[in-house]
């Protein structure tokens, strides 16, 4: 069983999450760049966001029974194939697991412009999945 409370407060911590990225998209590219405390805070928040949403979706598939994931990129499809998630929203997030991984194990190749790009096109498909999530619990 899945506990409530403990869901509520990733919810919570994401929704600050997101706040933030938020913020950082009134940041125009070039001064985006040229700042290291602003892009190495999007490229933190934005591994904390979908850390939340990977583990909350953790806490779904278990709470549900669906087959346990081989992968971060499984969360979202396993969601999408049980119609947690709408399709065109599972579509928009496709991929974001996978930069996820970019972002803790292979920083080293992160394109800023990229990130912010990200940060840019996909904020609001973040929101939402956070949003179906709070109407599960």
């Amino acid at each position: 069983m899945v506990n409530k409370n403990v869901l509520a407060a990733r919810l919570d911590r994401l929704r600050e999450y997101l706040d933030m990225l938020k913020a950082i998209q009134a940041y125009t590219l070039t001064d985006f760049i040229k700042d290291p405390f602003v892009y190495c805070a999007a490229e933190r928040y934005l591994h904390l966001a979908i850390e939340c949403l990977l583990d909350i979706g953790n806490h779904v598939i278990s709470d549900r029974g669906y087959i346990k994931p081989d992968s971060y990129a499984d969360v979202f499809r396993i969601l999408g194939d049980n119609e947690v998630i709408p399709a065109p929203l599972c579509r928009e997030l496709e991929g974001m697991a996978s930069f996820r991984n970019l972002l803790v194990h292979d920083y080293l190749r992160l394109d800023r412009q990229k990130v912010y790009q990200i940060i840019q096109g996909k904020v609001k498909s973040l929101e939402q999945l956070a949003a179906v999530f709070a109407e599960l619990f």
